[in-house]
């Protein structure tokens, strides 16, 4: 007997994720009621409880916890599985590929890898998609994508191949008159005290429960422009300078890798032949480093 459906648990994983009914309804585009009423009939059905609700807030059981790791997996496990029947029906059709990337995101090389795959024999057409601080690798494992660029170790690779096409230092971005934009290069032990971001939808990065929640970049700056936090980034990320914030290398930092990554299960040469362009391309830019300032 199946105790969910692909519904049920797209409206709990939904609420979990926003940890508020309003929000989670509004994605959902539903009712508030409406939604609370199927969460009440997931736990009953269940039999455990998945949420604990207060006036003020939302939280997870331990149980809620586990529905939602799984849960995730499941739908995207659901969408990968329409995607695969929608790609077998089209194989008569051109085929095409689909790049997700973070804007600003492919650390200059987006240009140079689309024209080396444009040399490349059988070549077809890439459509580039703009995703979200968080979504793009999921948009691979769900098949809304065929390749992402992305950044390791910050985004989850998990059931992605992937190729390294860049290697790059972390740069903390502060404050022109904070004392540290006095040095001229910093140690993570610097930035101990100091209050960081929380990325929106990555889990690990609330753990202080100090600094803003933010969901992109342009964001970001514009709250260490306000003095609310300082940040670590790839050097490519903070690119071009803004000139109202300094900019000082971190130098014990795990570097960052700029990765193309695509599903594991996916063996289509088309897909193998724009890897292979990018890796060159990537090659061929080796040595245009940005100075920081």
């Amino acid at each position: 007997m199946v105790d969910l459906d692909t519904r049920e648990l797209e409206y709990f994983v939904a609420v979990a994720e926003e940890l508020h009914f309003g929000r989670a309804a509004t994605r959902l585009a539903i009712a508030q009621p409406a939604l609370s009423k199927a969460i009440r009939r997931v736990e009953s059905r269940l039999g455990v409880q998945l949420l604990l609700r207060t006036s003020r807030q939302v939280s997870l059981t331990p149980a809620g916890e586990a529905l939602l790791h799984h849960g995730r997996h499941a739908l995207n496990a659901v969408a990968a599985a329409a995607q695969a029947a929608r790609r077998a029906g089209e194989a008569e059709s051109e085929p095409q590929l689909r790049l997700v990337i973070k804007p600003g995101g492919d650390g200059n090389l987006l240009s140079a890898i689309l024209a080396e795959y444009g040399r490349t024999p059988d070549a077809r057409r890439v459509d580039v998609i703009f995703g979200g601080a968080t979504d793009r690798a999921d948009r691979v494992r769900d098949g809304r994508a065929d390749l992402a660029l992305l950044y390791a170790p910050f985004d989850d690779l998990t059931g992605l191949d992937h190729e390294t096409l860049h290697v790059e230092r972390r740069v903390a971005v502060l404050p022109p008159d904070h004392p540290l934009a006095a040095r001229g290069e910093l140690h993570l032990a610097d930035l101990a005290g100091e209050t960081l971001p929380r990325w929106k939808g990555v889990p690990g990065t609330d753990d202080s429960g100090r600094g803003p929640v933010v969901a992109d970049v342009p964001q970001l700056l514009q709250l260490v422009i306000l003095r609310r936090l300082v940040a670590v980034l790839p050097d490519s990320l903070l690119q071009p300078r803004h000139p109202d914030l300094a900019y000082r290398p971190v130098i014990d930092a795990p570097p960052s890798r700029l990765v193309l990554a695509w599903s594991q299960n996916d063996r289509r040469p088309l897909l193998a032949a724009f890897v292979d362009a990018a890796v060159a391309a990537a090659a061929a830019s080796v040595g245009a480093d940005v100075p920081v300032g």
